[in-house]
This record gives structure tokens, C-alpha cells and sequence, in this order.
């Protein structure tokens, strides 16, 4: 198989994903003892701006993500055309592509791949909405 056509044209990391057990006192850590600059809640996580990747601090809520470790969120211009990329090259798909969360001038979308090690990791894209 030909990599050529199979890209997914990632445009930069958009967001780490860390699990903590504690989420307050991991908030602290990063806010306090890190100085990362703090960006907001949402339900029991908390999000962080490292240079312009976001960090979020979650609570893993299935026993695959229950690890110290981190997902990379890759950022993509058209997630479905990214997961049909993926799908094409015989990726293994975690969760296929949903809208997460709305938010003021967009749609958060995601999906969830595991790469050829196994760890999870996502695309992620920030749709426009059509006014």
C-alpha cells in the first residue's frame, strides 16, 4: 500500500489529554506549582494553554485510559475525510467522529484510533458553524 493519498494532513497538536486521580489538586499542581495559564472548566475537567497546545485534566472514565500517560489530539481541517484516511489504511477506530461539545463560534468534533501500539490517541477538528 502506497502512503501517498492515505495522509492525514495533521496541522499541529491541539490538545494532550493528562489523567489524574485528583482533579483539584491536579488543577492546582498545573496552576500553581506549574503557572500554566488556567482556561476554564467544564463539568469535572479542567483545561490549560501550554503555547498554544491545550492541556485537559480528567478523571479516566474507562479502564484503557486509567494510566499515567497522555492522548495526543491531532487537529485536522475536515475530521471525516481524516477518519476515512485512517479507515482506508486499516486503522483501528476506538470511536468514529462526533460532535463533544458546542462552543461559541464552533463545533468541537472527535474520534478516537489506536495506533500501531496500541495507545489511544485522537483527531480532533473545530467546525464552523454555518450562521
Amino acid at each position: 500500500m502506497s502512503a501517498e493519498g492515505v495522509r492525514v494532513e495533521i496541522k499541529r497538536l491541539g490538545q494532550v489529554a493528562i489523567p489524574v486521580k485528583d482533579v483539584e489538586r491536579a488543577t492546582a499542581f498545573y496552576r500553581d506549582v506549574l503557572g500554566l495559564p488556567f482556561l476554564f472548566r467544564a463539568g469535572q475537567l479542567a483545561f490549560f494553554d501550554c503555547g498554544g497546545v491545550r492541556l485537559m485534566l480528567d478523571r479516566p472514565e474507562k479502564p484503557e485510559f486509567d494510566h499515567p500517560s497522555s492522548i495526543l489530539y491531532f487537529l485536522v481541517s475536515d475530521i471525516e475525510a481524516a477518519h476515512r484516511r485512517l479507515v482506508a489504511s486499516g486503522v483501528a477506530i476506538v470511536e468514529v467522529p462526533r460532535r463533544i461539545a458546542p462552543m461559541p463560534d464552533h463545533d468541537l468534533w472527535m474520534g478516537f484510533f489506536r495506533d500501531t501500539e496500541g495507545n489511544v490517541m485522537a483527531l480532533m477538528s473545530e467546525v464552523p458553524r454555518n450562521s
